[in-house]
């Protein structure tokens, strides 16, 4: 290009991928400068992280050089021109290995990309590799034998959510400016929450998913992820609309959240909850949520403590998502049961033992749910409450058995903060909200109005302006300089590395994440 960039790497890769994007557009940053970059924040920091796992850096340096030669053109460009991009192991990409985080796929290369990585590519992202996740999603602690553990960025030893662990910690530590998630049950809002980054969950059929076995579900659903909301509304303006693999998915005008509207939080009626009426959470977690509550509630309207009726929500998910693991492990298990690891196992079998009685009351139970929870919106515009109900723990616990001495009904019953949303097909989001008494961040779930997806934007980025001025609200930052080594390594749970590309596998369709 005619001209460069002059920033360090530092400065250059703290940026936004809306910055970023504009800079390029300018002709002020190269793309091939931009992923020279990010490849090396990769090979510095992802040795003390884990989050990034297949890479192609030969075919993404060929695609950054002609994107920089289309700018150069003065060619029209995407919204994602030259920015690059990891991709959740859980999205077929062509060419690169694909594997679920499941030995089944060690060596799993898919033929095509799917519809998500296909607008992504078509907007001018450029994939640069895979990030970390646990085994076919299952779980909020993004470990796996193929791979390994994420460490969260704030300390290596601790877990960095799931399932999209290591598109979370990716971000958190510069080492990409854009990342995909998806989400069942919190696994674009866990590692938000945990890595201090934003992750959205839109409402069902905005982002195309055709890899749901079950199509028609509005469990499970694709989003954005990004160091701030600007970032995820560029992501989510590139891949929304309709599109025919995905049933629930609709026509929409996806360019509405490039830009949200401005928004006075002064006239904001806001409702709050720490336990959402059903759920286990710690002491630290109710006293930094009341902490920050305090501390934002000057900015609103009204903000007060709201009582809701989720009774029967932890019995209605439970039968849901065993039937989203019966439909798509359902080959798996009947050929080898040992195939599948702990998590996945379990939610096969749990279903399989499964009745029609019981499926018809989670879906009427998830009905009622909505309704009552329809009838909050009346009074409010949001509804706040914590993204995760503790702080991180050690990544090898597989899970959190136990929270405020509560036993824990299985392994993704300490995910009710946002599990529980889930079953209200509400958008939601997980903004960076300062850090708890422990020094880790914290994560603020914001709850939309029913289809208010560009509505819910709009307050968000309001939010995390007035929040950016207040260090008990602002986005906290790992310290990358002093990173410990993980003890045990990250990879102490490895069986045996991928051979990438020796064997091209039939698409296994994997279910949802969590």
């Amino acid at each position: 290009m005619s001209t460069s960039s002059t920033l360090p790497h530092e400065s250059l890769l703290a940026l936004s991928a809306v910055e970023l994007r504009q800079l390029i557009g300018r002709r002020a940053l190269s793309p091939v400068e931009l992923l020279e970059a990010c490849i090396a924040r990769i090979e510095a920091v992802n040795p003390r992280v884990n989050a990034i796992t297949a890479t192609c850096y030969e075919r993404a340096l060929s695609e950054a050089r002609a994107a920089e030669q289309a700018v150069m053109a003065g060619q029209a460009l995407g919204l994602l021109h030259g920015l690059p991009l990891g991709v959740k192991d859980l999205e077929d990409t062509a060419g690169l290995l694909t594997t679920y985080g499941s030995p089944l796929f060690r060596n799993h290369v898919p033929a095509a990309d799917n519809v998500l990585v296909q607008r992504l590519r078509a907007a001018g992202a450029i994939v640069v590799g895979k990030t970390n996740v646990p085994e076919f999603g299952a779980g909020a602690n993004s470990r796996n034998v193929v791979w390994g553990a994420v460490g969260n960025p704030f300390n290596p030893n601790l877990n960095a959510g799931g399932s999209s662990g290591g598109s979370a910690a990716a971000l958190a530590c510069d080492m990409l400016p854009l990342c995909t998630g998806s989400d069942t049950g919190g696994s674009l809002r866990i590692p938000a929450a945990l890595n201090g980054v934003v992750g959205m969950r839109p409402s069902p059929g905005v982002v195309p998913s055709e890899r749901k076995k079950l199509g028609w579900t509005p469990l499970s659903v694709v989003g954005p992820m990004g160091r701030n909301v600007a970032d995820a509304c560029l992501q989510l303006a590139a891949t929304a609309g309709a599109h025919g693999g995905d049933p629930l998915s609709f026509p929409l005008d996806a360019l509405q959240f490039l830009t949200p509207a401005s928004c006075d939080l002064s006239r904001l009626r806001v409702g709050w909850s720490e336990d959402l009426g059903v759920c286990d959470v710690d002491p630290v977690v109710r006293r930094a949520f009341r902490s920050k509550i305090a501390a934002m509630a000057p900015h609103f309207a009204l903000c007060e403590p709201v009582e809701l009726d989720f009774a029967g929500a932890h019995e209605c998910f439970d039968v849901l998502r065993a039937e989203s693991f019966v439909a798509s492990m359902d080959a798996a298990y009947r050929k080898d049961p040992a195939s599948l690891g702990p998590n996945p196992r379990a939610n096969y079998e749990q279903g399989a033992a499964m009745s029609l009685r019981d499926a018809a009351f989670a879906r009427a139970e998830q009905t009622r749910l909505l309704q009552s929870f329809q009838r909050k919106f009346e009074q409010y515009d949001i509804l706040l409450c914590p993204t995760t109900p503790l702080s991180p723990f050690p990544w090898t616990s597989l899970y959190a058995d136990t929270i405020d001495g509560k036993q824990q009904a299985n392994y993704y019953r300490w995910l009710a903060l946002t599990y529980v949303i889930t079953l209200t097909a509400h958008p939601a989001i997980s903004l960076p909200c300062g850090r708890d008494e422990l020094g880790m961040p914290f994560g603020l779930q914001v709850v939309g109005r029913f289809r208010s997806d560009a509505a819910l934007l709009a307050i968000s980025q309001a939010l995390e302006q007035a929040f950016a001025g207040d260090q008990r609200l602002s986005r906290p930052r790992p310290d990358l300089q002093h990173l410990p080594e993980p003890v045990p390594s990250l990879k102490s749970i490895v069986t045996a590395p991928p051979e990438v590309g020796e064997l091209v596998l039939a698409d296994a369709g994997t279910g949802s994440a969590v």
